[in-house]
């Protein structure tokens, strides 16, 4: 693992190992310039040579694997992964139109419903979606500040959501459709060989059920559908087949189509966007990045995916001893001013100052309690209050133990 150096005028320079980071920040010829990732700048000018580094980048739903290689010796210079917070946009969002539907219900006269009244730009992705094309290209930008990137690899996978769905569907009628030429129910006996899926009995009348029934949310689609015999049909009533104990069966109407759907609609902006800084893209497949990853007998993590993307990939020892850089996105604090109870009525005003004696939510900071329960040296993320006692964790700290690591830039870190 190495450690991104700067120059005295700021411009990165290729990054040393730690050791010589020590070494110099002993010696009083460099200074810390960041925290997350550890960066060091040189006190004096020095001549540095330029390696060729490339940063491979694998997408993902949820988390999105980063790595640094050196191509010119084959090794990792940094590894990182980055946690997204798509979900949590989108339920916050969801909350947001319950609250506000709820307020106009209640407050206002009925108005017709309106239609069509909002026009989107081409190209518009939801707020869920944007935020993890947002994550991906600002820590590539942040490295590029760090250090002297020369080009970028971007798998660029395209999941097949039918296959995905249903393994089992190949040949023409893969080719032609889900159901071409098939009656749905004509399918269900087929795929599930004739058998009652709970009790695996044959030659017996079997009925159409649904996995996740219609009054627990589930819905008519064919991932959601099985076969079963009238008695096991009766006995399953209002269950899921999981709470029925065939959890088995339920995992097919759990394959990770929402996530397969998010990389697809965002890897193409993702490309976009790394295009406008100008450095060349080399794009991959998801399969180079498996048989890469294979071929070297490593695990399937995120941040190993991204070294193996593109045709070069780093020597198998470089693996070893990896610090992985782990990083969430947490935001920049809640914007709403009014805060309500489950029922929409509010109890709270919160301030508009989003600072309080000299820091902010989400600043890293050092705590030195002298006494109490939590005695000791404590690091971490500091959740103000307008009054002289932050949270942190799950203490409570007076601001004059702080001491301030590195500002809130809208991650947290591992």
């Amino acid at each position: 693992m190495s450690i991104f150096v700067l120059d005295t005028e700021k411009k990165p320079l290729a990054p040393c190992h730690p050791a010589v980071a020590r070494k110099l920040l002993r010696e009083g010829k460099a200074a810390i310039f960041k925290r997350y990732p550890f960066t060091i700048i040189l006190k004096e000018v020095k001549e540095n040579a330029q390696p060729d580094f490339r940063l491979k980048i694998d997408p993902g739903s949820r988390v999105t694997g980063l790595a640094i290689v050196q191509e010119s010796t084959g090794s990792i210079v940094w590894a990182g992964e980055i946690e997204h917070k798509g979900h949590l946009v989108k339920k916050r969002l969801e909350d947001r139109r319950s609250l506000r539907r709820n307020r106009r219900s209640r407050k206002t006269r009925y108005r017709k419903p309106r239609f069509l009244n909002r026009i989107r730009a081409e190209g518009w992705l939801p707020p869920s979606l944007e935020s993890r094309i947002a994550n991906t290209i600002t820590w590539t930008i942040r490295i590029g500040k760090l250090c002297p990137l020369t080009a970028f690899s971007l798998e660029l996978v395209k999941f097949d959501t039918q296959k995905m769905q249903n393994p089992e569907i190949s040949g023409t009628e893969y080719q032609q459709g889900e159901l071409y030429g098939y009656e749905i129910r004509e399918y269900l006996l087929e795929k599930w060989n004739r058998t009652c899926a709970y009790c695996g009995k044959r030659d017996v009348p079997l009925q159409i059920e649904h996995i996740i029934p219609r009054s627990r949310g589930g819905t008519n689609r064919i991932s959601n559908l099985t076969i079963a015999c009238e008695k096991c049909n009766l006995k399953k009533g209002n269950k899921t087949a999981e709470e029925f104990g065939y959890s088995q069966i339920q995992q097919k109407a759990r394959l990770p189509l929402k996530d397969a759907a998010a990389v697809n609609s965002t890897r193409w902006a993702v490309f976009n966007e790394l295009k406008q800084i100008g450095l060349p893209i080399e794009c991959s497949s998801g399969g180079r990045t498996k048989w890469n990853r294979t071929r070297l007998k490593l695990p399937k993590e995120h941040w190993i995916d991204a070294a193996c993307v593109g045709e070069s990939i780093p020597l198998a020892e470089s693996f070893r001893d990896i610090v992985v850089n782990k990083i969430k996105a947490m935001g920049y604090g809640n914007r709403q001013i009014c805060t309500t109870d489950k029922y929409g009525f509010p109890i709270r005003h919160r301030k508009r100052e989003k600072s309080f004696m000299g820091f902010q939510t989400g600043d890293l900071v050092k705590a030195q309690i002298p006494k109490g329960k939590y005695e000791g040296v404590h690091f971490g993320r500091v959740n103000i209050r307008h009054r002289p006692s932050f949270c942190m964790g799950k203490m409570d700290v007076h601001p004059k133990y702080l001491q301030l690591i590195q500002r809130a830039d809208g991650y947290g870190y591992g």
